[in-house]
């Protein structure tokens, strides 16, 4: 497969398989924009473009030879979730005690999201940023409008799995917890994959 249509099926694929893990963070901010109203969803959009539109930029600098972070620190990003996280759960545990609910929200709003997808998406950055030292600019804009495409359906599929009832009773009854450790995991991934504690 060449020429268009290759490089459309090829951007379609470095985006489902780098991004993969954002549907279960976006599934988590719908939901906890449903159970307590932050982030709205339009800040999960917005946000989410936001830090995609980051990931690429970053990329196709570091493509061009610029390197703004070194390899080696990429990974400290996952420390934006883990303390979205932490936050989660101390808030967690302050409301128990006073036998108010907390609301599962870790992310409540357009910069706290796009934060979450920048640190959840250092992977990307290593992915992309190859891909566009060896293209041209033309099947390089192609790319960009696939992930914009790509979000869109992110961020459709996201609401969609956040609109289940099945799914919002779980996130009624455990989210306060849940939320926050999903954040939490996703954190501590990304630093130990990037081994940059080692």
């Amino acid at each position: 497969m060449g020429g268009l249509a290759g490089t459309i099926g090829t951007a379609t694929a470095m985006f489902a398989g780098t991004n993969v893990d954002d549907i279960i963070v976006l599934t988590v901010l719908f939901l906890s924009a449903r159970a307590g109203g932050l982030p709205r969803p339009w800040q999960i959009w917005a946000g989410q473009y936001a830090g995609i539109a980051v990931l690429v930029t970053i990329s196709v600098v570091a493509a061009l030879g610029l390197t703004i972070v070194p390899d080696g620190y990429v990974g400290l990003l996952g420390f934006i979730p883990a303390a979205l996280g932490v936050r989660g759960l101390v808030t967690a545990v302050r409301a128990r005690g006073t036998g108010r609910d907390a609301s599962p929200a870790v992310a409540t709003g357009l910069i706290s999201v796009a934060g979450v997808t920048i640190a959840n998406g250092a992977d990307n950055i290593s992915v992309y940023t190859p891909v566009f030292r060896t293209i041209g600019t033309g099947p390089a804009l192609v790319t960009i409008a696939v992930f914009a495409a790509g979000v869109a359906l992110w961020c459709a599929a996201g609401s969609w799995l956040g609109s289940h009832r099945r799914v919002i009773e779980i996130v009624e009854r455990h989210g306060r917890w849940i939320v926050p450790a999903i954040f939490l995991a996703i954190g501590a991934l990304i630093v130990l994959e990037s081994g940059v504690l080692v």
